[in-house]
């Protein structure tokens, strides 16, 4: 009986000797073991691990092994042009060398991140300071967020961080300037606005110009074919009146003067007053002399018989 009490302690010594020694690293997680504070190894599988006992001889410091972030908001940098923006962005990285992590930040992730947001910020305003007012809006913003990861890489490096990803979540104007930039912007778009429509009507100025220079070519050139035409349309009918004319003479005057009868009395109240012994009149003359003498020669004949 007087051994349980030595017993009960003995067993208990070493149950936290045992406890002590043992360690558990999950899939999350890595470790650096330490002895009497120089690094002796490090441990990336999960897994269960032994180390001398008691934390006196070897210590075990457990490391972040998953993807980790942080932020910046309303950072304000200047942009080339003197203006200003209100930024925010964020950082993906990861621990990769642990036992660099160790050396340079003490194992602090704490440390570590406040390192890394120190240089992101310079890394914006340096970006940003080096593009006009309009290239943070633009595609450029893509090559903007590469080139501030570039210039995280070698710190983290240093600190055995890995970046993953940099990302650029917001670019706005400070309030104080939103209202003159879009009046600005407003102005330059009226003035483009107004130099399109100028130059519209310059445009259409010179094609109207043109089409009417056309319209007056071509309406000369069908009014030069009509009269060719015309003229050898009258010369035609003039050989052809002249074949008829010494063909007989006779019947083309009386031809000709048919067709002035039927101009002159055109009309239904058309009056002529002609001399009776007018050329003009030559043709119904004859034509009353031959009624008269037609007349009288019939009356003869009557005469005559009876």
């Amino acid at each position: 009986m007087k051994r349980l009490p030595i017993i009960a302690a003995a067993l208990a010594v070493l149950a936290v000797l045992v406890y002590s020694s043992v360690f558990i690293i999950n899939e999350r997680d890595q470790a650096i073991v330490m002895r009497f504070g120089e690094i002796r190894r490090v441990v990336k599988e999960p897994g269960l691990y032994f180390k001398v006992p008691t934390n006196f001889v070897e210590t075990v410091q457990i490391i972040e092994d998953r993807l980790l972030s942080f932020e910046i908001e309303n950072l304000r940098v200047l942009v080339r042009d003197g203006r200003r923006y209100l930024v925010d962005a964020f950082v993906a990285f990861k621990i990769t060398d642990p036992q660099k992590f160790r050396e340079n930040v003490s194992g602090s992730l704490l440390q570590a991140t406040e390192n890394l947001r120190t240089r992101l910020d310079a890394s914006l305003r340096r970006v940003y300071g080096q593009r006009s007012f309009e290239a943070a809006l633009s595609e450029q913003r893509a090559a903007m967020m590469v080139e501030v990861r570039d210039q995280l890489i070698p710190l983290a490096a240093e600190l055995g961080i890995e970046i993953v990803d940099v990302r650029i979540r917001r670019t706005d104007l400070l309030p104080e300037v939103s209202q003159e930039t879009f009046n600005r912007m407003k102005a330059e778009r009226l003035a483009e606005a107004a130099e399109l429509r100028a130059k519209g009507t310059q445009e259409s100025l010179r094609i109207r110009a043109e089409a009417d220079r056309e319209a007056v070519v071509t309406v000369a050139e069908a009014n030069r074919d009509s009269e060719i035409l015309r003229g050898q349309g009258e010369g035609e009918r003039n050989r052809i009146f002249a074949e008829a004319f010494e063909q007989d003479p006779d019947f083309f005057e009386f031809y000709r003067s048919m067709k002035a009868y039927e101009t002159a009395i055109e009309g239904t109240d058309t009056t002529l007053v002609l001399s009776p012994d007018s050329e003009f009149f030559k043709f119904f003359l004859s034509a009353a002399g031959a009624d008269d003498r037609g007349a009288a020669a019939t009356g003869g004949s009557t005469a005559s018989a009876q």
